[in-house]
């Protein structure tokens, strides 16, 4: 009895000491369930070996982004009073909350032709409205072109490198917080240098994304041929005018041709020196 009782002990004693698979975990076994790296038998990586890997996007984080149109067109006609179809034009883009990025005005008295350029950028959400009042100022079309982007993909890449960006900075930032050496903080901020420098050029290209997107583009371009409304005229004192131009434009375009000639000109001088100095010394002898 005591026998049994002793190797009884004996078997419990051995089995409390056997290794147990679930109590302890290796250095690589740890660090993968805990995301942190362990250096257990080695020393921590310089500052130029640390990589930092893209942020992972968990599986049931969706982004939703909202799709993104880039609307431009371009609008010619005739109008039957040029002056007042640019005011009304005015108006309707005050009304539409729009501005004028562009505004010419060109006078061909030859043709007796008046010419308006308006370049405009309008909401987008009041570009079709817009247009329908464009062109209902108009006595004949002449052409009408829209075109529509969608750079959604092209969107959602800069957000997502400017993300990127912005989590790689926020990592160099911790590990500068926990640099000791000097050589290795200079090391730290020129890596930020180049990160602040990519945020911001992407940053820029995001921004100006979000305004092609936010308004629209519109060229209009409408003209008369009416000659009550042509200033200039055909007149005496028009003709005169333009005959004065054109002579002084000929004048400057004779001087600067012929000194653009001055090689040929000094070849013309050595030519009649050496030709007069033959002549000399055929007359002396």
């Amino acid at each position: 009895m005591r026998k049994m009782i002793f190797a009884t002990v004996v078997l419990l004693t051995l089995a409390s000491c056997g290794p147990n698979d679930n109590a302890k975990l290796t250095v690589a076994e740890l660090s993968a369930e805990t995301g942190v790296p362990l250096y257990a038998d080695r020393a921590a990586p310089k500052v130029d070996q640390v990589k930092f890997p893209p942020p992972l996007v968990e599986k049931d984080a969706v982004t939703v982004v909202e799709k993104k149109i880039i609307k431009e067109g371009d609008i010619r006609f005739e109008a039957r009073n040029v002056n007042a179809t640019r005011k009304n034009i005015l108006n309707r883009l005050a009304k539409a909350d729009g501005y004028v990025n562009e505004d010419n005005e060109s006078v061909n008295g030859e043709e007796n032709r008046k010419e308006y350029t308006l370049v405009v950028r309008i909401p987008a959400k009041n570009f079709d409205n817009f247009l329908g009042a464009v062109s209902e100022s108009a006595a004949k079309i002449d052409a009408k072109n829209i075109s529509v982007s969608d750079v959604t993909t092209d969107y959602i890449d800069i957000k997502t490198r400017l993300d990127n960006n912005k989590l790689l900075e926020k990592r160099y930032l911790e590990l500068l917080s926990k640099a000791g050496k000097m050589s290795d903080v200079l090391e730290i901020e020129e890596k930020l240098s180049e990160i602040r420098s990519e945020i911001e050029s992407t940053q820029g290209q995001l921004n100006y994304m979000d305004k092609q997107v936010t308004y629209s583009s519109l060229s209009i371009t409408f003209y008369t041929k009416q000659a009550g409304q042509v200033t200039t005229g055909n007149g005496f004192g028009y003709k005169f005018k333009q005959a004065l131009g054109s002579g002084l434009e000929f004048l400057q375009n004779l001087f600067f041709g012929i000194i653009s000639m001055w090689p040929l000109w000094i070849i013309v001088v050595v030519l009649y020196w050496l030709i007069r100095t033959w002549v000399r010394r055929n007359r002396k002898s």
